[in-house]
């Protein structure tokens, strides 16, 4: 499960068997977390509050760029 990245407590990952969905992060805040699709960007499944889920999506607005970029290294798109 490689990190991407991590911001304000929150880590942003994938996991490697999920290369056969579209493409998307997991993030992790404690002992919880989500799974938000990247086209369009929005929440898949999420254990967060309200607040917790619109943070979480202002991440992944903020570093798509590179999310986009690690997937397509990771899973070799």
């Amino acid at each position: 499960m490689p990190t991407i990245l991590r911001v304000k407590g929150y880590r942003l990952f994938f996991v490697s068997f999920d290369g056969s969905e579209p493409m998307h992060v997991h993030v992790r805040l404690g002992d919880l977390g989500a799974k938000v699709w990247m086209r369009p960007i929005k929440i898949a499944w999420s254990e967060f509050n309200p607040h917790e889920n619109a943070e979480t999506l202002r991440i992944v607005r903020a570093n798509r760029e590179l999310i986009q970029e690690k997937w397509n290294e990771h899973f070799k798109a």
